[in-house]
């Protein structure tokens, strides 16, 4: 798995610049507001099956935490590690969420770290400079790590190339669901789902382990 040290850096430097400007906001971590932002929650959340039981998850780009505070109005029997390149956001999540045995935020995984679900909104949106075949060589490396680190399932969302022209940006990624569905199912699990039916310009993917994803 390749390390994108390049890209990492880059995406460090943009949402950092993004939480100093305009705070612990939705356009702190780069979307349009509240709503659109709870409304990506729900879709990537659907990859946990069931709220009554215990189970642990990582929010990957976690900025400054808004989704676990989601996740304390469903349940209380979760343990939630944020992660985030950026040491600004999670100034800025440790700050508004505190911390607890049952949540931490860090900027760095041990090689062994294991959750039962990953999830992660918008990570992938912002290519910024870098070519479309760079990025995603990293959104696949990204993938490959999750796929290491999860033991029954992740989720992710990405912007869609069916978007409207004339609302597309230069600096931003829009990705082929076609492509990453394919990769994903050949790659990871036979159970892959691709979510395109909510009114954002983008789709989530679920990829499931439990339940003989083998068969």
């Amino acid at each position: 798995m390749e390390n994108h040290a390049t890209i990492k850096n880059d995406v460090e430097q943009y949402y950092s610049d993004k939480v100093r400007t305009h705070g612990a906001t939705p356009a702190g971590v780069d979307w349009n507001s509240e709503e659109s932002q709870l409304l990506r929650f729900e879709q990537l959340l659907k990859i946990v099956p069931s709220f009554t039981k215990p189970f642990s998850i990582l929010d990957y780009g976690c900025g400054y935490g808004t989704l676990f505070q989601h996740l304390q109005s469903k349940c209380d029997n979760f343990s939630f590690t944020g992660f985030d390149l950026s040491e600004a956001m999670l100034d800025s999540a440790r700050e508004l969420q505190g911390e607890s045995p049952c949540c931490q935020w860090v900027s760095s995984l041990s090689e062994t770290a294991q959750f039962d679900y990953i999830v992660a909104s918008g990570i992938f949106n912002v290519r910024m400079e870098h070519t479309d075949e760079e990025w995603l060589a990293y959104i696949k490396s990204i993938l490959e790590e999750f796929h290491k680190r999860a033991s029954k399932g992740f989720s992710f969302n990405i912007l869609t190339s069916y978007s409207d022209k004339e609302y597309m940006r230069d600096y931003l990624y829009y990705a082929d669901p076609s492509i990453l569905f394919d990769f994903c199912k050949r790659t990871f699990s036979k159970r892959v789902a691709i979510l395109h039916d909510y009114p954002l310009y983008e789709f989530t993917v679920h990829v499931r382990y439990d339940e003989d994803s083998a068969l």
